[in-house]
């Protein structure tokens, strides 16, 4: 059977905008909209040929690499004996897959995994699992994180942006982010914990069920979390009765190159790692990964996520973790990342709208300055340059609570030869500016 698919230019526009609701519409960040047909590896093409290297790896969903032949063999082997199975029912794909994730955690400690479809999924019930566990309601995150945009994730999500105006859930506090560029204390980690324990003293009840972190704000523009920061706050939660919950979703998976998730560099151990994008390259998967005693909390109600444990998506999931250790990617991250941030810090000499370069691994960031003493976000600069480096062949995305910062993300995969081609693109995009 053959299904009829339009794919000219105008009809593919019109069509979204016709059948597409508002709250979909709404994430369309190019001027003129960009149509994207086929990928392979770090590279896209649009509907008319035009070739990318993709810096975004489809909101860090790519890990592995656009239409990995083994990704794609492993879904179709899968579909073609079952395509699905609910979780009521067993099949070894999943367990298997969960029992493969838990072996990336920490030694002595007996890790379990709750799949679910998406990462704001997994947030939800890592909240969930908090307050169960504890038996309190109140959580700390931290201001510019985002965290998803579903009911309970968005209450956690710093960023005015991602905040619809509606009464999200409650109990909910934001601590002062410690950003050694632009935050309040510089880059003193004390003066930050500070902060944290005036928050638990003076803006919870000092009963906390829990406190969630991304390791690098990732849509919040690629912010490393100082090391000292997360054990030192992990020690304070815990003294207040939380536990700390490590949003992975888009800084693990070895794309820091460091460890295979971004929590190893910071000397803790967590008690609920929430995982997702990159995990599945693309397919829906996502997992809140969480010690074995407080997932129990969770274990005399029913609850479950339709297409969690999917067979074909957790024997991509498997493939995935199979191709980053045999291929080495988070190795390849860490070079290959060390020699873009090079490039870039190359282009911000000869660009003084470039307040600060960024970045660990194929995480890291450009923010755009009007003046790099005062440090005043650059928006429609950072826009006019967005817009060019697609005119030279690049995609990349806009990051920050002003939309002042370039988020460069690309598939792990990211070769040394396409580090000069994206360091001239995006010269030739600074240079428009002037």
């Amino acid at each position: 059977m053959e299904i009829h698919t339009d794919w000219t230019t105008s009809n593919v526009i019109e069509n979204r905008e016709r059948y597409f609701a508002a709250s979909q519409r709404k994430f369309q960040p190019y001027q003129k909209p960009l149509i994207l047909k086929h990928g392979s590896g770090q590279y896209l093409w649009d509907e008319l040929d035009n070739r990318y290297i993709d810096l975004l790896a489809m909101n860090v969903c790519v890990s592995v690499g656009h239409s990995h032949p083994e990704v794609n063999q492993a879904a179709r082997e899968q579909a073609s004996a079952l395509s699905h199975c609910t979780t009521m029912f067993y099949h070894p794909v999943p367990a298997h897959y969960c029992e493969e994730l838990a072996a990336t955690m920490p030694q002595g400690y007996e890790w379990v995994v709750h799949l679910t479809n998406s990462g704001a999924e997994a947030v939800d019930l890592a909240l969930m699992m908090a307050r169960a566990y504890t038996g309190h309601k109140d959580i700390i995150a931290l201001q510019g994180s985002y965290h998803g945009p579903t009911y309970g994730a968005q209450s956690v999500t710093g960023i005015s942006g991602f905040r619809h105006e509606v009464a999200l859930p409650g109990n909910v506090q934001f601590a002062i982010t410690p950003n050694a560029y632009r935050g309040a204390f510089g880059d003193d980690v004390t003066m930050y914990l500070d902060a944290l324990e005036n928050t638990i003293l003076f803006s919870t009840s000092a009963k906390l069920a829990g406190m969630i972190i991304e390791p690098v704000q990732g849509y919040g523009g690629a912010i490393p979390i100082p090391v000292g920061y997360i054990d030192g706050a992990a020690e304070r939660v815990r003294s207040a009765g939380g536990l700390m919950i490590i949003d992975e979703v888009q800084a693990g998976v070895g794309r820091t190159g460091k460890s295979f998730w971004s929590f190893d560099y910071h000397n803790v151990v967590p008690d609920i790692v929430v995982a997702a994008k990159g995990i599945g390259n693309g397919y829906p998967l996502a997992a809140v990964i969480a010690r074995r005693e407080i997932a129990e909390a969770m274990a005399d109600k029913l609850l479950f996520h339709t297409y969690g444990s999917n067979p074909v998506n957790c024997a991509v999931g498997r493939a995935v973790l199979r191709i980053i250790e045999r291929d080495k990617l988070q190795e390849n991250a860490a070079r290959v990342g060390k020699l873009l941030l090079e490039g870039l810090k190359d282009v911000q000499r000869d660009n003084p709208v470039i307040g600060d370069v960024r970045g660990t691994g194929l995480l890291m960031a450009v923010e755009l300055v009007k003046n790099r003493s005062t440090k005043e976000p650059a928006s429609e600069e950072t826009a006019a340059v967005f817009e060019s480096t697609r005119k030279y062949g690049l995609v990349t995305s806009k990051a920050g609570a002003h939309r002042s910062v370039l988020r460069l993300v690309p598939p792990m995969c990211l070769s040394e030869q396409d580090v000069p081609i994206i360091v001239d693109a995006m010269a030739r995009s600074f240079a428009e500016l002037k």
